[in-house]
C-alpha cells in the first residue's frame, strides 16, 4: 500500500506564489538562487582548475578533457532529473499529490537502476572506454585512477542531481543554494588539503569531489526521509507501473540523448584539437569555464523557469507560463551582458590565474575566449527557449537544438577551418562563437513558432501572452 501524500504549509504557500504572484517576481524567486547556485558551481570549477594547474600544466588539460566525458556520462542522470522533475512539478500544479509522490519515489529508483549499470560496465573497463573516447596516451598514466574514482563521484552526483530537481520543483532553491555551499566548502578544503599541502596527484581531486558529494548525499536522505509528504521518498510509493513512469520516460529520453550527444560532441572538439597541442585543449576548457562566469547564471533561471512553466500548464494557467519565458528572456539577457562585459575588462587578470607565467598558455586563453564572448547574450535567449520548451514538454525539439549546436554549427565548422585554413589554435575560438551565435538564432526562429503553436493550441492571445504586465 501506497504511503499517503500531503503537502507541507510551505509547500502550499509556494505552490499558490507560483500560480497567482506577479510572473517577474516568481521567476526573481526562483530563479535568482538557482543562478547564484549555478555560478557558485562555476566558480568551483575555476577554483578546481587552478588548484589543478598548482600540479602541471598537463593535469589541469588531463582534467578539462575528462570533464567532458564525465558530462557526457552525467547526461544519464541529469537528464533523467530534469525531464521527470517536469512531470513531478506539472502533477503539483495540478493539485494531484499522490502523483506527485509515485513519481518522486519512483524517480530516485530509476535513479539506482541507471547508476548501478553505468558502475558495473565502466569502472572496470576505464582504460578500454578512455581509449575508444580518443583520449590522448599523455592524459591516460594519470587520467584512469582519476576517471575510476570520479565514476564514484558520478553515481553519488545522479543521486543528488534527483534530489534538487525535487527540491527545484517544489521551490526550495535557497535549500539548493545552501547545501550546494557546504559541498564547494568541503569540496575546496579537500583539494587545497591534497594539492597544496600533501603534493597529492589529480585522482586525489576526485577522491575530494567524492567526499564533499556525500555530503549533499546525507542532507538528501534526511530531507526526503518525509513520510507523510507528497515529496518524501517512501518505498511503498515506488511504482514502475505504466502511467507513472512512462511520462517520465518519454520526457528525460531525448533530454538524455540531448545531454549525452552535446558533451560527446564536445569530447570530439576536444579531440580534434589535440592537433593544435594538447594545452590548447586545456586552454579550450578554462576558456569554456571562464565563458561559464555569464553563462551559467542563464542554466539557473533556464531550470528554475521550466519548473514553474509545468506547474502552471499543470493548473491550467497557460498565458502565465508563457509570461514566465518572457521575464526569463529579459532577465538572461540583461545578466549575461554584464557579466560578459566584466570578463573582457578583466580578462588579463582572470587568465593570468589559470596560467600563471606561462605567457603562451595564457594567451592561447584568451585568444580563444574573445571568440567565445561572443556568444554570450544568444544563449542567453538559447536558454530561455529551453526553458519554454521543457515546460511544455517538448523535449524532441530540444534535442533539436542541441544536436545542431554541436554537430551542425560546431563539428563541421572545426574540420573546415583545420583542412582549409591555418588560423592553428584560433580556430576553436572562432567555432565556439559560429556555434553559439547559431544557435541563438536557431532558438529564436523555433520558440517563435513554437509560442505561436502553443497559443492556437490552448485557444489563448498571443499578444495578451506576451504581455509583461501581470493581469
Amino acid at each position: 500500500m501506497a504511503a499517503q501524500a500531503a503537502l507541507s504549509e510551505k509547500d502550499k504557500q509556494f505552490r499558490e506564489f507560483s500560480l497567482s504572484a506577479p510572473m517577474w517576481r516568481v521567476v526573481l524567486h526562483v530563479g535568482t538562487p538557482l543562478a547564484l547556485y549555478q555560478s557558485l558551481t562555476q566558480l568551483f570549477k575555476i577554483l578546481d582548475s587552478m588548484m589543478a594547474s598548482h600540479i602541471s600544466a598537463s593535469a589541469v588539460s588531463t582534467i578539462s578533457y575528462l570533464s567532458q566525458l564525465e558530462l557526457t556520462l552525467s547526461a544519464l542522470g541529469g537528464g533523467l532529473a530534469i525531464g521527470a522533475s517536469i512531470k513531478v512539478s506539472e502533477a503539483y500544479g495540478a493539485g494531484d499529490f499522490e502523483l506527485v509522490k509515485k513519481r518522486v519515489s519512483s524517480l530516485f529508483a530509476l535513479c539506482a537502476i541507471v547508476a548501478a549499470i553505468l558502475l558495473g560496465i565502466l569502472f572496470p573497463f576505464a582504460p578500454q572506454f578512455l581509449r575508444l573516447a580518443g583520449t590522448p596516451e599523455e592524459f591516460l598514466a594519470d587520467g584512469i585512477s582519476y576517471f575510476r574514482l570520479d565514476l564514484i563521484g558520478l553515481a553519488i552526483i545522479f543521486f543528488n542531481n534527483v534530489y534538487i530537481a525535487i527540491e527545484r520543483a517544489r521551490g526550495n532553491s535557497k535549500r539548493i543554494l545552501r547545501l550546494n555551499m557546504a559541498v564547494i566548502g568541503v569540496k575546496l578544503t579537500l583539494t587545497a588539503l591534497f594539492v597544496y599541502v600533501l603534493q597529492m596527484g589529480i585522482h586525489m581531486i576526485a577522491a575530494a569531489t567524492i567526499v564533499s558529494q556525500s555530503v549533499m548525499l546525507a542532507c538528501a536522505v534526511f530531507f526526503m526521509h518525509q513520510p507523510g509528504n507528497a515529496f518524501g521518498f517512501s518505498f511503498s510509493s515506488i511504482s514502475l507501473t505504466r502511467n507513472v513512469i512512462r511520462p517520465m520516460l518519454i520526457l528525460s529520453g531525448p533530454v538524455v540523448v540531448e545531454k549525452a550527444a552535446f558533451s560527446l560532441g564536445k569530447v570530439f572538439v576536444n579531440s580534434m584539437s589535440t592537433m593544435y597541442g594538447a594545452l590548447t585543449v586545456g586552454a579550450l576548457g578554462i576558456s569554456n569555464n571562464i565563458g561559464g562566469i555569464s553563462t551559467t547564471p542563464q542554466t539557473g533561471f533556464q531550470d528554475g523557469s521550466s519548473a514553474l512553466i509545468s506547474q502552471n500548464l499543470g493548473a491550467g494557467k497557460p498565458e502565465r507560463a508563457i509570461q514566465a519565458f518572457v521575464w526569463t528572456a529579459i532577465i538572461n539577457t540583461v545578466v549575461s551582458s554584464i557579466l560578459m562585459a566584466f570578463n573582457i575588462i578583466f580578462l588579463d587578470q582572470i587568465t593570468w590565474l589559470f596560467a600563471g607565467n606561462d605567457r603562451s598558455f595564457q594567451q592561447t586563453i584568451i585568444s580563444i575566449y574573445r571568440y567565445e564572448a561572443m556568444g554570450a547574450v544568444p544563449l542567453g535567449i538559447n536558454s530561455s527557449v529551453l526553458a519554454l520548451l521543457y515546460g511544455f514538454g517538448r523535449t524532441k525539439i530540444t534535442l533539436f537544438i542541441n544536436f545542431c549546436r554541436v554537430f551542425v554549427f560546431r563539428v563541421p565548422v572545426l574540420w573546415g577551418l583545420q583542412h582549409f585554413t591555418s588560423l592553428g589554435s584560433e580556430s576553436v575560438g572562432i567555432v565556439m562563437a559560429v556555434s553559439n551565435i547559431s544557435v541563438g538564432v536557431l532558438a529564436c526562429i523555433i520558440g517563435s513558432i513554437e509560442i505561436c503553436k502553443i497559443c492556437r493550441e490552448y485557444n489563448i492571445s498571443l499578444a495578451r501572452s506576451l504581455r509583461l504586465k501581470q493581469a
